[in-house]
């Protein structure tokens, strides 16, 4: 399966890895951030962290030619915590979160994460899940798609593709992507097809409904920051303003201090901000020509001073 990783030298070069280090990708998908970082730390240990049973059984086979210093976990990174500590982990030097929708799953056409392809309506990156796409779709109420597709698509027409789709499914449950994406094309008007593929922004929505990706987000940032040792780093690639806002808000609240503690001229160590929160970094010029799925991709990164 092709899989380009984005922002693959940025992030690895943010992380300063560390030849005896512990680190996790906690986004394992197709093996080419956690690649990069077996390959430099041989005295180390990896903990990859992915639900989806395909790409988890893709990456055992790439990173065993690479080392055994590793270990694959099939859970959701908002477990890493839980996870970590089963196996004696409680602190670690760097952690990776490369966020959203892998290339391979997107071209899976029967994955259901596609606009681009007709397959059954599906986008569970973990496919032993109960909840899909078609269950959203088909028995979620308006009010319910209209929040979603508004709140995590960010599209200005939600409330008419939503009632759209209520309005649709009386007909009979709209089964594959091509329906919906037939109906969501029904809904918008003619000129916003010509500025923009008008199914994008609502199989985005769909899609983090489905894998609560959003809803986890907060609690994995802040348990990872927790994990780090003092000098350790924490890189984080979002792919869409949502992931984005949520990223930067944990690192400014972690990277704080108390207002009563601004203005003194020696701040107390165990009050000093937690974080060191770096500039963010987006694709180069040759990375934007070679991918065009990083065009959207930024990365933030926080190095970890203190523990309280």
């Amino acid at each position: 399966m092709k899989h380009i990783s984005v922002l693959l030298n940025e992030s690895i070069h943010a992380l300063n890895l560390k030849e005896d280090g512990i680190y996790v990708d906690a986004t394992l998908g197709y093996a080419g951030h956690s690649s990069a970082i077996l390959k430099r730390i041989k005295k180390g240990k990896l903990y990859a962290f992915d639900q989806d049973e395909t790409a988890r059984k893709h990456s055992e086979n790439v990173l065993k030619d690479i080392g055994n210093n590793y270990e694959i976990i099939a859970s959701n990174f908002v477990n890493l915590k839980e996870e970590l500590a089963k196996r004696g982990v409680t602190s670690i030097d760097g952690i990776l979160f490369d966020l959203g929708v892998s290339s391979p799953q997107l071209d899976d056409a029967a994955r259901g994460f596609s606009f681009h392809a007709d397959a059954k309506l599906d986008m569970r990156m973990n496919q032993s899940q109960s909840l899909s796409a078609y269950e959203v779709v088909n028995n979620y109420s308006y009010e319910d798609l209209k929040r979603i597709i508004k709140d995590y698509g960010e599209e200005k027409y939600a409330s008419i593709i939503a009632k759209k789709i209520v309005e649709e499914r009386l007909n009979g449950d709209i089964k594959t992507t091509m329906q919906l994406n037939d109906v969501i094309q029904n809904a918008v008007p003619a000129k916003y097809k010509r500025l923009t593929h008008p199914s994008r922004r609502t199989f985005q929505a769909i899609r983090i409904e489905v894998n609560k990706e959003l809803s986890i987000l907060p609690t994995a940032l802040n348990d990872a920051i927790d994990m780090l040792k003092v000098g350790g780093v924490i890189a984080v690639i979002t792919f869409h303003s949502l992931e984005d806002r949520i990223c930067k808000q944990v690192f400014k609240k972690r990277s704080e201090i108390d207002d009563i503690y601004k203005n003194m001229p020696v701040v107390p160590d165990n009050k000093k901000p937690e974080l060191k929160v770096l500039k963010k970094v987006s694709p180069s010029k040759e990375e934007l020509e070679n991918n065009k799925r990083s065009r959207s991709a930024t990365l933030r990164c926080a190095i970890k001073e203190r523990n309280d």
